[in-house]
Protein backbone atom coordinates (compact mmCIF):
# COMPACT_ATOMS: atom_id res chain seq x y z
CA UNK A 1 0.00 0.00 0.00
CA UNK A 2 2.93 1.91 -0.22
CA UNK A 3 3.33 4.92 -2.38
CA UNK A 4 -0.54 4.18 -3.46
CA UNK A 5 -1.55 6.69 -6.09
CA UNK A 6 -5.70 7.83 -6.05
CA UNK A 7 -6.49 6.00 -8.84
CA UNK A 8 -4.58 2.42 -7.96
CA UNK A 9 -6.53 2.88 -4.66
CA UNK A 10 -10.05 3.45 -5.69
CA UNK A 11 -9.54 0.31 -8.37
CA UNK A 12 -8.79 -1.92 -5.95
CA UNK A 13 -11.43 -0.87 -3.85
CA UNK A 14 -13.92 -1.58 -6.55
CA UNK A 15 -11.92 -4.95 -6.75
CA UNK A 16 -11.83 -5.88 -3.15
CA UNK A 17 -8.50 -6.49 -2.83
CA UNK A 18 -8.56 -3.36 -0.20
CA UNK A 19 -10.48 -1.37 2.70
CA UNK A 20 -10.52 2.35 3.00
CA UNK A 21 -9.93 0.71 6.96
CA UNK A 22 -6.83 -1.39 6.15
CA UNK A 23 -4.89 1.87 4.25
CA UNK A 24 -6.14 4.36 7.20
CA UNK A 25 -5.09 2.16 10.08
CA UNK A 26 -1.43 1.72 7.81
CA UNK A 27 -0.75 5.59 8.05
CA UNK A 28 -2.00 5.70 11.58
CA UNK A 29 0.33 2.46 12.67
CA UNK A 30 3.28 4.36 10.47
CA UNK A 31 2.24 7.80 11.89
CA UNK A 32 2.54 6.07 15.35
CA UNK A 33 6.21 4.10 14.89
CA UNK A 34 7.78 6.67 12.55
CA UNK A 35 6.92 10.14 13.05
CA UNK A 36 8.73 10.51 16.64
CA UNK A 37 11.75 10.67 14.51
CA UNK A 38 10.52 12.74 11.78
CA UNK A 39 7.88 15.01 13.99
CA UNK A 40 5.87 15.83 11.12
CA UNK A 41 2.57 15.61 12.28
CA UNK A 42 0.58 17.85 15.31
CA UNK A 43 -2.31 16.00 15.74
CA UNK A 44 -4.35 12.81 14.48
CA UNK A 45 -7.97 12.69 13.20
CA UNK A 46 -9.69 10.76 16.30
CA UNK A 47 -12.72 9.34 14.50
CA UNK A 48 -10.62 8.60 11.35
CA UNK A 49 -11.05 4.83 11.87
CA UNK A 50 -14.66 5.37 12.33
CA UNK A 51 -15.27 7.22 9.14
CA UNK A 52 -12.96 4.72 7.20
CA UNK A 53 -15.37 1.81 7.91
CA UNK A 54 -18.22 4.48 6.91
CA UNK A 55 -16.52 4.98 3.92
CA UNK A 56 -16.46 0.80 3.23
CA UNK A 57 -20.27 0.46 4.31
CA UNK A 58 -21.00 2.90 1.23
CA UNK A 59 -19.11 0.84 -1.21
CA UNK A 60 -20.43 -2.30 0.02
CA UNK A 61 -24.14 -1.18 0.02
CA UNK A 62 -24.07 1.08 -3.29
CA UNK A 63 -21.61 -0.72 -4.61
CA UNK A 64 -19.92 2.53 -5.94
CA UNK A 65 -17.69 5.21 -4.93
CA UNK A 66 -19.37 8.30 -2.68
CA UNK A 67 -17.14 10.62 -4.43
CA UNK A 68 -13.41 11.45 -6.56
CA UNK A 69 -11.81 11.28 -3.65
CA UNK A 70 -13.55 8.42 -2.07
CA UNK A 71 -11.97 6.86 1.36
CA UNK A 72 -8.67 8.99 0.35
CA UNK A 73 -6.98 9.56 3.46
CA UNK A 74 -5.83 13.59 3.24
CA UNK A 75 -3.13 15.08 5.61
CA UNK A 76 -3.91 18.75 6.47
CA UNK A 77 -1.69 21.11 6.67
CA UNK A 78 -2.32 23.05 10.41
CA UNK A 79 -3.29 26.24 10.30
CA UNK A 80 -6.34 25.25 7.78
CA UNK A 81 -9.79 24.96 10.30
CA UNK A 82 -10.55 21.74 10.64
CA UNK A 83 -13.89 20.88 12.60
CA UNK A 84 -12.89 17.73 15.01
CA UNK A 85 -9.57 18.75 15.68
CA UNK A 86 -7.63 22.39 17.14
CA UNK A 87 -6.01 24.53 14.49
CA UNK A 88 -2.67 26.42 16.08
CA UNK A 89 -1.17 27.23 12.83
CA UNK A 90 2.15 25.68 14.71
CA UNK A 91 1.86 27.82 17.99
CA UNK A 92 1.21 26.99 21.82
CA UNK A 93 -0.53 30.44 22.20
CA UNK A 94 -3.31 28.62 19.86
CA UNK A 95 -2.92 24.98 21.39
CA UNK A 96 -6.27 23.21 22.16
CA UNK A 97 -8.03 26.38 19.42
CA UNK A 98 -10.45 25.55 17.21
CA UNK A 99 -13.58 27.42 15.66
CA UNK A 100 -14.84 24.27 15.54
CA UNK A 101 -15.62 24.28 11.84
CA UNK A 102 -14.15 23.10 8.41
CA UNK A 103 -12.23 25.69 6.17
CA UNK A 104 -13.59 25.58 3.02
CA UNK A 105 -11.51 23.22 1.11
CA UNK A 106 -11.77 21.17 3.67
CA UNK A 107 -15.44 21.00 3.35
CA UNK A 108 -15.37 20.35 -0.20
CA UNK A 109 -12.80 17.50 0.16
CA UNK A 110 -14.99 15.69 2.76
CA UNK A 111 -17.69 16.18 0.28
CA UNK A 112 -15.58 14.50 -2.36
CA UNK A 113 -15.06 11.52 0.24
CA UNK A 114 -12.23 12.18 1.68
CA UNK A 115 -11.00 11.62 5.26
CA UNK A 116 -8.93 14.45 6.88
CA UNK A 117 -6.16 12.18 8.48
CA UNK A 118 -3.93 14.27 10.22
CA UNK A 119 -3.10 17.95 10.88
CA UNK A 120 0.81 18.24 10.29
CA UNK A 121 3.42 20.95 11.62
CA UNK A 122 4.80 24.21 9.66
CA UNK A 123 6.91 27.16 10.24
CA UNK A 124 4.93 28.76 13.08
CA UNK A 125 2.15 31.33 11.68
CA UNK A 126 3.44 29.96 8.59
CA UNK A 127 6.25 32.95 8.64
CA UNK A 128 9.28 31.32 7.03
CA UNK A 129 10.53 28.26 5.64
CA UNK A 130 12.51 25.54 7.57
CA UNK A 131 9.36 24.30 9.41
CA UNK A 132 9.81 24.97 13.26
CA UNK A 133 7.22 25.54 15.53
CA UNK A 134 6.81 25.83 19.24
CA UNK A 135 3.65 23.65 19.57
CA UNK A 136 5.76 20.43 18.14
CA UNK A 137 9.70 21.41 17.10
CA UNK A 138 11.65 20.90 14.14
CA UNK A 139 10.46 18.49 11.46
CA UNK A 140 12.98 16.53 9.91
CA UNK A 141 13.34 15.89 6.02
CA UNK A 142 13.09 12.06 5.57
CA UNK A 143 15.88 11.94 2.86
CA UNK A 144 18.91 13.76 5.40
CA UNK A 145 17.79 14.31 8.87
CA UNK A 146 20.18 16.77 8.85
CA UNK A 147 18.40 19.01 6.63
CA UNK A 148 15.01 20.84 7.20
CA UNK A 149 11.54 19.73 5.04
CA UNK A 150 11.39 23.26 3.06
CA UNK A 151 8.71 25.04 4.78
CA UNK A 152 6.51 26.58 5.41
CA UNK A 153 4.34 23.50 4.76
CA UNK A 154 7.28 21.29 5.23
CA UNK A 155 5.04 18.82 8.03
CA UNK A 156 2.99 17.91 4.55
CA UNK A 157 6.08 17.69 2.88
CA UNK A 158 7.94 15.07 5.27
CA UNK A 159 4.37 13.35 5.90
CA UNK A 160 3.61 12.34 2.03
CA UNK A 161 7.34 11.58 1.67
CA UNK A 162 7.05 9.46 4.44
CA UNK A 163 3.91 7.64 3.33
CA UNK A 164 1.70 8.97 6.22
CA UNK A 165 -1.13 9.62 3.84
CA UNK A 166 -2.30 9.61 0.27
CA UNK A 167 -2.34 13.49 -0.76
CA UNK A 168 -2.07 16.60 1.32
CA UNK A 169 -2.83 20.24 1.62
CA UNK A 170 -0.44 23.18 1.84
CA UNK A 171 -0.09 26.65 2.21
CA UNK A 172 1.45 29.34 0.00
CA UNK A 173 2.55 32.78 0.67
CA UNK A 174 5.75 33.19 -0.87
CA UNK A 175 7.23 29.41 -1.25
CA UNK A 176 5.60 27.31 0.67
CA UNK A 177 4.10 24.92 -1.22
CA UNK A 178 6.58 24.61 -3.46
CA UNK A 179 9.28 24.32 -1.18
CA UNK A 180 8.58 21.64 1.09
CA UNK A 181 7.73 19.86 -2.78
CA UNK A 182 10.89 20.17 -3.83
CA UNK A 183 12.54 19.37 -0.59
CA UNK A 184 10.56 16.00 -0.41
CA UNK A 185 10.37 14.51 -3.97
CA UNK A 186 6.95 15.92 -4.56
CA UNK A 187 4.18 17.53 -7.24
CA UNK A 188 2.53 20.44 -5.18
CA UNK A 189 0.46 23.10 -6.88
CA UNK A 190 0.10 26.82 -5.90
CA UNK A 191 -3.04 27.80 -7.73
CA UNK A 192 -3.69 31.30 -9.67
CA UNK A 193 -4.66 33.67 -6.69
CA UNK A 194 -8.64 33.01 -5.83
CA UNK A 195 -9.22 29.54 -7.26
CA UNK A 196 -8.42 28.25 -3.84
CA UNK A 197 -10.65 29.76 -1.14
CA UNK A 198 -8.63 31.68 1.89
CA UNK A 199 -12.27 30.80 4.21
CA UNK A 200 -10.79 29.19 7.36
CA UNK A 201 -7.15 29.69 6.57
CA UNK A 202 -5.47 31.37 9.24
CA UNK A 203 -4.43 34.00 7.31
CA UNK A 204 -0.64 35.96 6.91
CA UNK A 205 -1.04 38.18 3.82
CA UNK A 206 -4.05 38.15 2.28
CA UNK A 207 -2.72 39.39 -1.07
CA UNK A 208 -0.20 36.45 -1.38
CA UNK A 209 -1.93 33.27 0.36
CA UNK A 210 -3.04 30.62 -1.34
CA UNK A 211 -3.56 26.53 -0.57
CA UNK A 212 -3.02 23.85 -2.83
CA UNK A 213 -2.26 20.50 -3.20
CA UNK A 214 1.00 18.38 -2.70
CA UNK A 215 0.99 14.47 -3.73
CA UNK A 216 3.46 12.26 -4.83
CA UNK A 217 2.03 12.34 -8.51
CA UNK A 218 1.01 14.80 -10.73
CA UNK A 219 -2.37 12.98 -11.26
CA UNK A 220 -3.29 12.88 -7.69
CA UNK A 221 -2.18 16.66 -7.03
CA UNK A 222 -4.76 17.42 -9.99
CA UNK A 223 -7.38 15.37 -8.66
CA UNK A 224 -7.06 17.43 -5.36
CA UNK A 225 -7.40 20.70 -7.06
CA UNK A 226 -10.31 20.05 -9.06
CA UNK A 227 -12.06 19.26 -6.21
CA UNK A 228 -11.16 22.35 -3.46
CA UNK A 229 -10.95 24.83 -6.63
CA UNK A 230 -14.02 27.08 -6.04
CA UNK A 231 -14.87 26.52 -10.14
CA UNK A 232 -14.18 23.74 -12.66
CA UNK A 233 -10.58 23.88 -14.46
CA UNK A 234 -10.86 24.39 -18.48
CA UNK A 235 -10.21 21.39 -20.72
CA UNK A 236 -7.20 21.91 -22.31
CA UNK A 237 -5.22 20.31 -25.17
CA UNK A 238 -1.26 20.75 -26.28
CA UNK A 239 -1.75 20.91 -29.47
CA UNK A 240 1.80 22.18 -30.65
CA UNK A 241 5.63 21.85 -29.68
CA UNK A 242 6.42 23.77 -25.92
CA UNK A 243 7.74 26.54 -25.68
CA UNK A 244 9.08 26.87 -21.99
CA UNK A 245 11.41 30.14 -21.03
CA UNK A 246 14.39 29.28 -18.97
CA UNK A 247 14.71 32.64 -16.41
CA UNK A 248 18.60 32.81 -16.39
CA UNK A 249 18.32 35.41 -13.14
CA UNK A 250 16.95 32.28 -11.16
CA UNK A 251 19.70 29.84 -11.65
CA UNK A 252 22.77 30.47 -9.34
CA UNK A 253 26.42 31.24 -10.57
CA UNK A 254 28.29 30.13 -7.20
CA UNK A 255 30.10 27.22 -6.11
CA UNK A 256 27.10 26.15 -3.45
CA UNK A 257 24.93 26.07 -6.60
CA UNK A 258 26.73 23.49 -8.54
CA UNK A 259 24.65 20.35 -7.58
CA UNK A 260 21.41 22.26 -8.37
CA UNK A 261 22.96 23.68 -11.40
CA UNK A 262 24.19 20.41 -12.96
CA UNK A 263 20.47 18.55 -12.24
CA UNK A 264 18.70 21.50 -13.99
CA UNK A 265 20.84 21.21 -16.96
CA UNK A 266 20.12 16.92 -16.96
CA UNK A 267 16.19 18.32 -17.06
CA UNK A 268 16.59 20.94 -19.40
CA UNK A 269 17.95 18.28 -21.49
CA UNK A 270 15.10 15.85 -20.98
CA UNK A 271 12.39 18.82 -21.92
CA UNK A 272 14.49 19.05 -25.12
CA UNK A 273 14.73 15.43 -25.50
CA UNK A 274 10.83 15.32 -25.36
CA UNK A 275 10.24 17.98 -28.26
CA UNK A 276 9.83 21.13 -26.11
CA UNK A 277 11.76 24.29 -27.50
CA UNK A 278 13.68 26.32 -24.35
CA UNK A 279 14.17 29.74 -24.75
CA UNK A 280 17.17 31.37 -22.84
CA UNK A 281 15.55 34.56 -21.43
CA UNK A 282 18.13 37.17 -20.01
CA UNK A 283 14.90 39.23 -18.24
CA UNK A 284 16.27 41.31 -14.93
CA UNK A 285 14.09 39.52 -12.64
CA UNK A 286 16.01 39.28 -9.20
CA UNK A 287 14.09 36.64 -6.43
CA UNK A 288 15.77 38.74 -3.71
CA UNK A 289 14.52 42.38 -5.23
CA UNK A 290 11.46 40.79 -5.45
CA UNK A 291 11.18 39.10 -1.88
CA UNK A 292 13.09 42.46 -0.19
CA UNK A 293 11.25 45.00 -2.21
CA UNK A 294 8.05 43.73 -3.15
CA UNK A 295 6.61 41.07 -1.71
CA UNK A 296 3.69 43.03 0.72
CA UNK A 297 3.59 39.39 3.57
CA UNK A 298 5.21 41.43 6.32
CA UNK A 299 2.78 44.71 5.93
CA UNK A 300 -0.24 42.32 5.80
CA UNK A 301 0.85 40.62 8.81
CA UNK A 302 -0.47 42.68 11.45
CA UNK A 303 -3.96 44.09 10.11
CA UNK A 304 -5.07 40.12 8.47
CA UNK A 305 -3.85 38.45 11.63
CA UNK A 306 -4.73 40.55 14.25
CA UNK A 307 -9.18 40.52 12.46
CA UNK A 308 -8.71 36.56 12.36
CA UNK A 309 -7.69 35.99 15.70
CA UNK A 310 -10.11 38.59 16.92
CA UNK A 311 -12.97 37.33 14.86
CA UNK A 312 -12.02 33.87 15.61
CA UNK A 313 -12.42 34.82 19.41
CA UNK A 314 -8.72 33.37 19.77
CA UNK A 315 -7.29 32.86 23.38
CA UNK A 316 -4.47 35.96 21.78
CA UNK A 317 -6.35 38.13 19.98
CA UNK A 318 -3.27 40.01 18.00
CA UNK A 319 0.48 39.86 17.70
CA UNK A 320 1.00 41.96 20.55
CA UNK A 321 -1.05 39.47 22.80
CA UNK A 322 1.20 36.78 21.37
CA UNK A 323 4.39 38.80 21.96
CA UNK A 324 3.52 39.15 25.33
CA UNK A 325 2.72 35.75 26.11
CA UNK A 326 5.51 34.25 25.35
CA UNK A 327 4.00 31.07 23.98
CA UNK A 328 5.51 30.97 20.64
CA UNK A 329 9.19 29.77 18.85
CA UNK A 330 11.92 32.42 19.46
CA UNK A 331 12.96 32.27 15.76
CA UNK A 332 9.89 33.86 14.82
CA UNK A 333 9.88 37.06 17.50
CA UNK A 334 11.94 39.40 14.94
CA UNK A 335 9.56 38.96 12.31
CA UNK A 336 6.72 39.57 14.30
CA UNK A 337 8.06 42.21 15.87
CA UNK A 338 8.59 43.83 12.51
CA UNK A 339 5.36 43.19 11.18
CA UNK A 340 3.65 45.03 14.48
CA UNK A 341 5.37 48.05 13.19
CA UNK A 342 3.98 47.76 9.52
CA UNK A 343 1.09 49.45 8.11
CA UNK A 344 -1.81 48.21 4.91
CA UNK A 345 -2.03 52.30 5.07
CA UNK A 346 1.76 53.45 4.41
CA UNK A 347 3.34 54.98 1.67
CA UNK A 348 5.91 52.02 1.34
CA UNK A 349 2.76 49.38 1.16
CA UNK A 350 1.43 51.37 -1.55
CA UNK A 351 4.60 51.50 -3.62
CA UNK A 352 4.65 47.82 -3.45
CA UNK A 353 1.54 46.95 -4.56
CA UNK A 354 2.14 49.11 -7.22
CA UNK A 355 5.34 47.18 -8.37
CA UNK A 356 3.34 44.21 -7.88
CA UNK A 357 1.40 45.77 -10.68
CA UNK A 358 4.22 46.34 -13.06
CA UNK A 359 5.69 42.85 -12.18
CA UNK A 360 2.56 41.31 -13.30
CA UNK A 361 2.50 43.57 -16.57
CA UNK A 362 6.47 42.52 -17.02
CA UNK A 363 5.77 38.97 -16.99
CA UNK A 364 2.58 38.86 -19.02
CA UNK A 365 5.15 40.87 -21.84
CA UNK A 366 7.14 38.08 -21.59
CA UNK A 367 5.15 35.54 -22.44
CA UNK A 368 3.54 37.09 -25.15
CA UNK A 369 6.90 38.38 -26.71
CA UNK A 370 8.38 34.87 -26.80
CA UNK A 371 4.98 32.94 -27.10
CA UNK A 372 5.59 31.01 -24.06
CA UNK A 373 3.83 28.81 -22.85
CA UNK A 374 5.51 28.43 -19.64
CA UNK A 375 8.30 29.65 -17.45
CA UNK A 376 10.93 27.04 -16.18
CA UNK A 377 13.76 27.34 -13.17
CA UNK A 378 15.08 25.67 -10.11
CA UNK A 379 12.50 26.01 -6.70
CA UNK A 380 15.85 26.77 -5.35
CA UNK A 381 19.28 27.53 -6.42
CA UNK A 382 20.94 25.48 -3.54
CA UNK A 383 20.16 22.27 -1.69
CA UNK A 384 17.36 23.07 1.06
CA UNK A 385 19.16 24.36 3.98
CA UNK A 386 20.43 21.47 6.92
CA UNK A 387 18.78 22.38 10.27
CA UNK A 388 20.02 25.46 12.26
CA UNK A 389 19.96 27.05 9.19
CA UNK A 390 17.37 29.43 6.65
CA UNK A 391 16.57 28.68 3.32
CA UNK A 392 18.22 30.82 0.95
CA UNK A 393 17.68 31.60 -2.86
CA UNK A 394 14.31 30.41 -3.08
CA UNK A 395 12.57 31.12 -6.27
CA UNK A 396 9.12 30.64 -5.18
CA UNK A 397 8.34 34.90 -4.46
CA UNK A 398 7.45 35.16 -8.57
CA UNK A 399 4.16 33.42 -8.12
CA UNK A 400 3.83 34.84 -4.84
CA UNK A 401 3.85 38.00 -5.59
CA UNK A 402 1.95 38.14 -9.02
CA UNK A 403 -0.52 35.69 -7.99
CA UNK A 404 -0.08 33.73 -11.06
CA UNK A 405 0.19 29.74 -10.59
CA UNK A 406 3.09 27.81 -10.53
CA UNK A 407 3.66 23.54 -10.79
CA UNK A 408 6.43 21.85 -8.77
CA UNK A 409 8.04 18.53 -9.96
CA UNK A 410 10.54 16.42 -8.72
CA UNK A 411 13.80 17.14 -10.91
CA UNK A 412 15.90 14.29 -9.78
CA UNK A 413 18.77 13.78 -6.25
CA UNK A 414 21.83 15.71 -5.12
CA UNK A 415 24.71 13.09 -4.84
CA UNK A 416 24.20 10.21 -2.18
CA UNK A 417 26.25 10.88 1.20
CA UNK A 418 25.86 8.94 4.50
CA UNK A 419 23.32 11.41 5.85
CA UNK A 420 21.43 11.12 2.61
CA UNK A 421 21.34 7.54 1.11
CA UNK A 422 20.05 8.37 -2.06
CA UNK A 423 20.66 12.20 -2.21
CA UNK A 424 18.69 15.32 -1.79
CA UNK A 425 15.26 16.16 -3.29
CA UNK A 426 15.60 18.95 -6.13
CA UNK A 427 12.38 20.34 -7.34
CA UNK A 428 12.05 22.65 -10.67
CA UNK A 429 9.07 24.96 -11.30
CA UNK A 430 6.73 25.53 -14.11
CA UNK A 431 5.14 28.84 -13.92
CA UNK A 432 2.43 29.84 -16.35
CA UNK A 433 -0.36 33.18 -16.84
CA UNK A 434 -3.63 33.18 -14.08
CA UNK A 435 -5.66 30.79 -14.57
CA UNK A 436 -3.05 28.29 -16.88
CA UNK A 437 -3.12 25.30 -13.94
CA UNK A 438 -4.58 22.69 -16.86
CA UNK A 439 -2.44 23.80 -19.29
CA UNK A 440 0.65 23.47 -16.41
CA UNK A 441 -0.67 20.46 -15.67
CA UNK A 442 -0.56 18.92 -19.47
CA UNK A 443 2.75 20.09 -19.98
CA UNK A 444 4.23 18.39 -16.25
CA UNK A 445 2.21 15.36 -17.74
CA UNK A 446 4.11 14.99 -20.37
CA UNK A 447 7.39 14.95 -18.19
CA UNK A 448 6.79 12.81 -15.30
CA UNK A 449 5.10 9.85 -17.83
CA UNK A 450 8.70 9.95 -19.54
CA UNK A 451 10.73 11.08 -16.64
CA UNK A 452 9.33 10.07 -13.18
CA UNK A 453 12.02 11.38 -10.78
CA UNK A 454 9.95 9.93 -7.50
CA UNK A 455 11.63 7.48 -4.82
CA UNK A 456 10.22 6.93 -1.57
CA UNK A 457 13.38 8.00 1.49
CA UNK A 458 15.00 4.79 2.53
CA UNK A 459 13.11 4.30 6.05
CA UNK A 460 15.97 2.14 7.82
CA UNK A 461 17.39 5.90 7.73
CA UNK A 462 15.04 7.53 9.88
CA UNK A 463 14.69 4.11 12.18
CA UNK A 464 11.17 3.38 11.09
Amino acid sequence: MLEMDISTYHQALLDKTISTQALVALYLDRIKRCDRSLLSIVSVNPNAIEQARKCDKILRETGSLSGRLHGVPILIKDNIETEDMPTTAGSLSLEGFSTGKDADLVRRLKAAGAIILAKTNLHEFAIWGESISSIKGQTLNPYDLTRTPGGSSGGTGAALAANFGLVGIGTDTINSIRSPSSANNLVGIRPTIGLVSDDGIVPYSLTQDTAGPMARTLADAEAVLKVIAVRPLPEVNLSSSIRLGVLKSFFGSEPVNEEVNQLMADVLAEWRSLGATLIELDSEIKINELVSNVSVHLYELKAHLNAYLEAAKAPFQSIDAILSSGLHHPGIKDNLVIANQLETDSPDYAERMKKRANLQDQVRALFVGHDLDALIFPHQQQLVCRVGGSQLQRNGALAAITGFPSLCLPGGFSAATPEAPIGVPVGFELFGLPESEPLLIEIGRQYEDRFSKRLPPIEANWGC
